[in-house]
């Protein structure tokens, strides 16, 4: 498939919920965005980048971002977090409103 080269601006939705923003291929030429909704004490669920870099731009809230089990960051509003790929993460909600953020995902 031809992949994407077209400028593209996307509106976020006032909705509480998951929003995909870019789907890769034939989209892009490989990196995917979503905006991420959780309420107070979820989490997105462990999973790994595989071989992908993603960065996560948070918007609103305070969680903490859990790395492979071990290691832990605080985040939230301001806050900008890179993750290396075969990253084993989580992010949670540890607040008491929603934790907002934007995730980017792009081959290495």
């Amino acid at each position: 498939m031809e992949q994407s080269n077209k400028v593209m601006v996307i509106d976020l939705n006032q909705s509480g919920e998951y929003q995909r923003l870019l789907g890769g291929e034939p989209q892009t030429c490989g990196m995917r965005s979503g905006r991420v909704y959780l309420k107070a004490g979820e989490s997105c669920g462990e999973h790994s980048t595989g071989e992908r870099e993603e960065i996560l731009v948070f918007l609103s809230g305070k969680g903490l971002l859990l790395i492979g089990g071990e290691d832990s960051f605080e985040v939230g509003a301001g806050k900008v977090s890179y993750i290396p790929p075969d990253t084993i993460h989580d992010v949670k909600n540890t607040g008491d409103e929603a934790l907002v953020y934007i995730y980017c995902v792009s081959p290495v």
